[in-house]
């Protein structure tokens, strides 16, 4: 336990063989002033040393289902304090008042009854210069408090009277708990940026590849927004844990979308779901433009965003009709099932041989 003066944060951390990366957080949770913080660290079934590692830091060990919903749920029983962080433990803190200046600031914007969440801007750990335009645009991506924008790799701090409210983390599936609740404070109450940032591995990108992990991502935000469950219940594989990462291989992604497609959704049930997936990316046509920001920084100098701007004054009110949503699922089809899927298909065979 940490040890203050001042107001008492649970820092919940869900773990599954987390003891490679586990300690550096531990460490700079000792390292942070004025506040007082107990350390809660809720365990999916880890094989390695991570329930040492925790509890030799003073913090509690919870063992719970695996899962990191079920686990930040089991872990949240034994919370005593009024606030409550989410952190994943491949975040690190450089910052001592970060925590410190995040719940000041919580607590300065909260109004009754205090159904406000905020999380913390990103930045990547990285082990390679590759991919720095992406990278960028990920970064700042996590100052905005636009829908799909916000995970669980950012942070989630709300008051334990807010969290009850909310019901805890959807446990209904092994991920995709953090998009979920992200829009359910969007529905109940609000977000805020808080201030400062925190940092956060890149090993997911770095092993799957970055745009192979963006195309899959896009692809899993876009059917679970639309309610096609079915396709996670499928592909079991589509967000492995870490330490399981490796090489992302998409055509067996793709042929999973061609054979609900032929055997399942059918001519019309097809043309449905192309149709809401074309509302969905074009209601997200904002990150076209925001891309262009990023593109052009050094032209455009720092925080400016001219291009989102002109998307939300005068392109999303020009295409908020049904048949942009038609003319947009069908380039979604003509992209992802007849270019994408076709691209991974033979690339895919290549990596393997």
């Amino acid at each position: 336990m940490l040890q203050s003066r001042t107001t008492l944060l649970s820092v919940i951390i869900p773990t599954l063989n987390e003891a490679e990366n586990l300690p550096s957080l531990l460490a700079d949770l000792k390292q942070q002033q004025n506040i007082t913080l107990e350390i809660i660290v809720g365990d999916g079934g880890s094989t390695d040393a991570t329930q040492s590692v925790a509890e030799s830091s003073g913090a509690t060990f919870v063992s719970a289902r695996r899962g990191r919903g079920a686990q930040m749920n089991a872990a949240t029983l034994r919370a005593s304090g009024d606030y409550l962080l989410f952190l994943h433990a491949d975040s690190r803190i450089e910052a001592p008042s970060l925590l410190s200046n995040a719940v000041a600031a919580l607590i300065t914007e909260q109004s009754e009854p205090g159904r406000i969440a905020g999380h913390f801007r990103l930045r990547f750990i990285r082990t390679t210069k590759l991919n720095a335009v992406a990278y960028r645009y990920a970064e700042e991506k996590t100052a905005f408090n636009r829908v799909n924008t916000t995970n669980g790799d950012q942070g989630l701090l709300l008051s334990r009277e807010f969290f009850k409210y909310l019901g805890g983390f959807d446990e209904s599936m092994p991920f995709l708990e953090d998009q979920r609740i992200a829009e359910k404070i969007r529905l109940e109450g609000r977000w805020m940026t808080l201030p400062g940032y925190l940092k956060t591995s890149a090993r997911r990108f770095e092993a799957e590849g970055f745009h192979r992990r963006y195309i899959l991502m896009s692809m899993m935000m876009g059917l679970y927004s639309i309610g096609e469950q079915k396709f996670f219940e499928r592909a079991p594989g589509a967000y492995q844990v870490q330490q399981e990462t490796g090489s992302l291989f998409l055509s067996p992604f793709f042929a999973l979308i061609w054979l609900m497609m032929r055997k399942e959704w059918g001519l019309r049930g097809s043309l449905r779901v192309f149709y809401l997936l074309g509302r969905y990316i074009r209601q997200n046509s904002w990150q076209m433009f925001y891309f262009f920001d990023i593109r052009f920084r050094s032209l455009l100098g720092t925080d400016r965003y001219p291009f989102l701007n002109f998307h939300d004054r005068f392109f999303a009110p020009c295409t908020n009709f049904r048949v942009c949503n038609a003319l947009t699922g069908l380039l979604c089809f003509v992209w992802f099932m007849m270019i994408l899927a076709p691209y991974f298909r033979v690339v895919d065979q290549r990596w393997r041989s």
